[in-house]
């Protein structure tokens, strides 16, 4: 169907991104995905391109286009040739945000031109091992001790936060009995400060070249120049960002749910069971027709949602519903395409097996499917 969200510039961008992943993700991905991790070598060459600046402005070295479509582009790309582009999204679409919102001038000279190059990466520690959506439970603490905070606790299913040269941790400054959600605040943690400590890689199911890993904090002690924004303010801040990561996860739901639909009817017709192609048989096509109908249901409320995003219109409530209604009919569509393989989708060395271990987690992360109903169900006075 016919789609509005981009202009010119970002179809413009969109062929940069195009001959980027042929050229310099796809010859690699294999190695990459058995590494676990992206090497710091792309991210500035991605930097070089100026494909991580996009939002910075251009003071710092950045584009000076805080503009989310852009982001929506490399998805689709990365999608498109069947592959990921790691913690790359996580950076630009999950923390990049923080410090565009939070950062104050003096931490903007500090961090922005390494940011917009690809010489800082950078992760976000929320989850705790006894907290994943409760983050009004989050445990690890942070005193003020004169021009510092004393910062203990530990995070797990941390994105990126192997290679991360900064990482902001929410951590407990202050508590209220009768508010659970107060007393939050962001400190963004340097790699090398003493204390610090990266636990284990944890091995996943899928997106295996984005690494996950445990950090520790024993009486870590960072700088009050380091806070990003108000003491006891970050509940607030992270409802306000929210939104934004879970367009993330329905964008690249959607584009990977493309992704499988045309990698699979390429196949069947190509593949032939009883002497006739695969394509030739009824079920293959009444299955497939079902998923470009749910596939372009979901590219149609994404695309909606884009531009409400890039307007600064999309509610809480209505970010939920696209999350849960793009994983889901991700979910659906990749199972039924990988049933379509045989016993060949069951192989890793075709690319719709990595896409379905890939679609499991995301009506998971970013706030589970069940989640998102409690979210709509609030917006419904329920």
């Amino acid at each position: 169907m016919r789609r509005e969200v981009f202009t010119a510039d970002h179809e413009a961008f969109r062929e940069l991104v195009r001959d980027v992943v042929a050229k310099e993700v796809v010859p690699h991905y294999t190695e990459w995905e058995k590494a676990g991790r992206l090497p710091r070598s792309f991210f500035e060459r991605l930097g070089g391109l100026g494909l991580l600046g996009m939002a910075i402005p251009e003071e710092y070295g950045g584009g000076g286009q805080p503009d989310y479509r852009y982001n929506v582009v490399l998805q689709e790309e990365a999608a498109r040739a069947l592959v990921t582009l790691g913690t790359v999204r996580t950076q630009l679409d999950v923390v990049l945000p923080y410090f565009l919102t939070y950062a104050n001038p003096e931490q903007r000279r500090r961090w922005f031109p390494g940011l917009a190059a690809g010489r800082l990466l950078t992760a976000i520690a929320m989850t705790e091992p006894g907290t994943g959506s409760d983050l009004a439970g989050i445990r690890t603490t942070a005193r003020r001790d004169g021009d510092t905070y004393v910062l203990d606790g530990a995070k797990t299913f941390i994105t990126g936060g192997l290679l991360a040269d900064l990482v902001i941790v929410v951590a407990r400054t202050g508590t209220d009995p009768g508010d659970r959600r107060a007393g939050l605040t962001l400190l963004v943690v340097e790699d090398g400060m003493p204390g610090f400590t990266r636990g284990r890689v944890l091995e996943k199911l899928g997106i295996k070249t984005q690494d996950t890993v445990e950090l520790s904090f024993d009486e870590v002690r960072v700088p009050v120049a380091n806070r990003l924004g108000e003491e006891g303010a970050a509940f607030g801040y992270l409802g306000h960002n929210l939104p934004q990561e879970r367009m993330t996860v329905a964008v690249g739901s959607v584009a990977q749910t493309r992704a499988a639909l045309d990698t699979t009817v390429d196949y069947v017709k190509e593949r032939r069971v009883f002497g006739n192609p695969v394509a030739s048989f009824q079920n293959t096509k009444f299955e497939l027709a079902s998923v470009a109908t749910e596939l372009a249901a979901a590219e149609a409320l994404l695309d909606r949602a884009v531009l409400d995003l890039v307007d600064g219109r999309l509610s809480g409530a209505d970010a939920a519903k696209v999350k849960l209604f793009c994983t889901e009919v991700q979910a659906r569509a990749v199972d039924r395409c990988l049933q379509l393989f045989g016993g060949y989708g069951y192989m890793l060395e075709y690319p719709i097996a990595r896409l379905y271990a890939d679609a499991r987690i995301t009506r998971i992360y970013a706030g589970t499917s069940e989640v998102m109903k409690v979210i709509v169900a609030k917006s419904l006075g329920l």
